[in-house]
């Protein structure tokens, strides 16, 4: 019951203020060992995915943490992995404030940030500094491109940061989704996909010779995309052997909040709306890729029975950011609990 006073407050402010005093308050408890006050128990299901062993299959989305400033509060919170990003090789602003807008009616976010970060180096410093990794905590590292980059030289910028996070991280996640970074989403196409994957996938090999250890690369999509857009894609991961996807991003679609306060602002759109549009690609990848390659099912997941509705559809391990938002720590052990209930898949 702690939480929902603790939302009030939090509601009250501005919604980007609110998020640097939540994630500072986060941290804050962790080193005063309070976190738990929050937090519901989370039940040990380790899940095996991307040649990895996840204590269990409830993650945090990337976005929250974008700086890796907070890594061992969150970790306190029970997750079982953490992706923090979206990172660029050179700091960026981010697109003017404001620029993050919450749908309270039903529980939604609206944001258009525009990859605002303090840079790759500086998140590499802050994740030297974790201990979460160092205690074997799976942490995903998630890499973009600067906005002032052409989109025809955008394997540069991922390139840059693959080599820069690939020693820290315990995979690495290749946002080409996010729709307020403009183009970005051109590389979901096939030429333009295919012409990333390759030299990312070679940049791996090299750098798995160079230290000694393979790191996992995902890439991350958009719900945003037709049957055949998922084929095609589904295809090319195999091609190129990825070892995870991330499904999926914001949408620019505004199913189920029209009308209400914030609807129309331009950005992408987060939380309960998204679950129905998420779910359904989930389902649909997990039918193309039969297995191949595991699934990593995020969007609108706001309660345990959405987290386990995610296995269910074919993803392997879930994820969730709005639903922190709203729910707060508590859905981290509802999720895993919800899960842990089910079935093991073969």
């Amino acid at each position: 019951m702690l939480y929902p006073l603790i939302r009030r407050f939090f509601f009250a402010l501005d919604a980007e203020d609110a998020h640097g005093v939540g994630m500072r308050g986060v941290s804050l408890l962790s080193c005063t060992g309070l976190a738990g006050a929050l937090a519901k128990p989370v039940p040990a299901r380790p899940v095996e995915a991307m040649g990895l062993k996840f204590p269990n299959p409830v993650g945090l989305a990337a976005g929250l943490d974008k700086n890796g400033e907070h890594i061992d509060g969150l970790a306190a919170l029970g997750f079982g992995f953490i992706e923090v990003g979206t990172v660029t090789p050179r700091p960026q602003p981010g697109n003017p404030r404001p620029r993050l807008f919450r749908i309270p009616e039903r529980q939604a976010i609206v944001n258009r940030m525009g990859f605002n970060n303090g840079g790759v180096d500086r998140l590499v410093a802050n994740v030297r500094a974790a201990n979460f990794p160092k205690k074997g905590g799976i942490l995903g590292i998630n890499i973009g491109k600067n906005f002032d980059t052409p989109i025809e030289q955008a394997a540069d910028d991922y390139l840059a940061c693959l080599e820069k996070v690939y020693p820290l991280a315990g995979y690495v996640a290749v946002n080409i989704s996010s729709p307020n970074t403009k183009n970005l989403r051109e590389l979901q196409k096939d030429e333009a996909l295919d012409a990333l994957l390759a030299p990312l996938k070679a940049a791996q090999q090299r750098l798995a010779d160079a230290h000694g250890r393979y790191v996992p690369l995902a890439l991350k999509i958009a719900p945003d995309l037709e049957d055949g857009q998922i084929a095609a894609i589904a295809d090319l991961l195999r091609r190129h052997r990825m070892d995870g996807v991330i499904a999926t991003n914001t949408t620019i679609a505004r199913a189920g909040v029209e009308g209400l306060p914030n609807a129309d602002e331009t950005g992408g759109l987060s939380g309960a709306p998204l679950f129905a549009a998420s779910t359904e690609v989930v389902k649909k990848l997990a039918a193309a890729l039969k297995g191949e390659l595991p699934i990593i099912g995020v969007g609108g997941i706001m309660s345990g029975a959405d987290a386990a509705a995610k296995i269910a559809a074919g993803a392997r391990l879930v994820q969730f950011y709005s639903g922190f938002i709203y729910r707060g720590p508590e859905l981290v052990g509802e999720a895993a609990a919800a899960i842990a209930g089910m079935p093991r898949k073969p």
